[in-house]
């Protein structure tokens, strides 16, 4: 009986050790913040997103589930091929669970497909194609932060009202150009004005000047700067030099954040108005969620950064109510959790992956306006999530009728 009792025990204790050990795998939750942090976007996410990243795992104490949480991170250089490398290689030989941020939309397509596949969760923060919530969607794929949808909403919507009518699109030259070029289009046509005309320019170029022209012809009231980071800054530089907006046309800088314009400077940028999700200014809370980045990174967030801080909280938060780092039943949470943080009040995330949340349409500031440094920003309007993002009907997102 004796013998019997200590066989007992020790197939009760074998039975109890795999289950606790489910729970999370690897003794660990790691999660890579894979973006560029070297070419025209670093500035836009880059090193700041991961410090982003870093300092979420820190508030959240460390660790979920009293298991340690490792924050990695890459550069991807804005080619899907590495960042699809880099990818596989994280999941195949250093266990990482999620991957985040993802500026640039080929890359995070590619990324996505193949975290579909290996049955990852990836939540992107800083790419804009809608894709990744219509027609390439996935089970285990959020968007955070913004998309070309909400940015068409913002800033093109506005300056129609405004009066800006016709327009011509400067376009970078990959997928998220031509998604963003489209969606505006779209929403311009449907507030009745009109497009008319567009130009494409390779990533990272830096001569504008026959695009520029092209735009000038035009005789357009808006010039539509599809693109981002450096490219939209070097844009708008070489506009100052034609007098294009001395001459009447004006700009819209349809993806330009908080970090542009301060590599800009208010001189160069006063005036325009755009679109972002966060503005660290907006009150006490995000006042004091600014300062504390600023006192690590020399620098105040944009939409980006603490859109990386509220994707990784909220994946936490997550794991720790599933109780594992399972995918399957980490993403079943992500989909039913509200999101409630100092980035998103009161968001929701859609059965496509597209997190809902209201976002913000911006004025730079004269220089004579701004009080302090990084004080850049006047809030025109808040335009409600219901009302920036597409639904997930209307996404083609397969995953919606199933």
């Amino acid at each position: 009986m004796k013998l019997l009792a200590i066989a007992s025990a020790a197939l009760l204790a074998a039975s109890v050790i795999p289950a606790q050990s489910a729970e999370i795998s690897d003794g660990k939750v790691k999660i890579g913040i894979l973006n560029d942090q070297s070419g025209v976007y670093a500035d836009f996410g880059g090193k700041w997103s991961y410090e982003a990243a870093r300092m979420a795992a820190e508030d959240f104490g460390g660790k979920v589930l009293d298991t340690p949480i490792e924050i990695i991170t890459a550069d991807h250089q804005n080619k899907a091929d590495i960042a699809s490398n880099i990818a596989r290689q994280w999941y195949d030989t250093e266990q990482v669970d999620s991957i985040m941020e993802l500026t640039t939309s080929s890359v995070a397509l590619a990324v996505q497909g193949l975290s579909k596949e290996k049955q990852k969760i990836t939540i992107s923060t800083g790419p804009a194609t809608t894709e990744l919530t219509g027609k390439q969607c996935s089970p285990y794929g959020f968007h955070w932060a913004y998309d070309t949808h909400a940015l068409a909403v913002g800033t093109g919507g506005a300056l129609v009202e405004q009066g800006g009518d016709t327009w011509f699109f400067l376009t970078a030259d990959y997928a998220f150009g031509y998604s963003l070029e489209d969606q505006t289009s779209q929403f311009v046509k449907s507030k009745g004005g009109q497009v008319l005309g567009a130009v494409r320019h390779p990533l990272a170029t830096t001569d504008y000047s026959s695009f520029l022209l092209q735009a000038q012809a035009s005789g357009a009231k808006v010039i539509g700067l599809a693109n981002a980071g450096l490219d939209t800054a070097n844009a708008i530089k070489q506009a100052s030099e034609f007098g294009i907006v001395a001459g009447g046309q004006r700009l819209a800088a349809l993806l330009f954040t908080l970090s542009e314009v301060h590599g800009l400077g208010l001189e160069a940028a006063q005036g325009l108005t755009l679109t972002e999700g966060f503005y660290w200014d907006r009150d006490d809370e995000s006042r004091a969620f600014g300062r504390k980045f600023f006192e690590r990174t020399g620098r105040m967030p944009n939409m980006i950064h603490a859109g990386t801080y509220s994707a990784v909280t909220q994946y936490l938060k997550a794991i720790q109510a599933a109780g594992t780092d399972e995918t399957e039943a980490v993403a079943k949470k992500l989909h039913e959790m509200p999101v409630e943080d100092v980035f998103a009040r009161g968001g929701k995330v859609q059965v496509n992956g597209r997190m809902v949340y209201d976002m913000y349409l911006m004025e730079v500031k004269k220089p004579d306006e701004s009080k302090e440094p990084w004080d850049y920003y006047k809030v025109l309007a808040t335009i409600p999530g219901d009302q920036a993002y597409l639904t997930a009907q209307e996404s083609g997102c397969p995953l919606v009728s199933q």
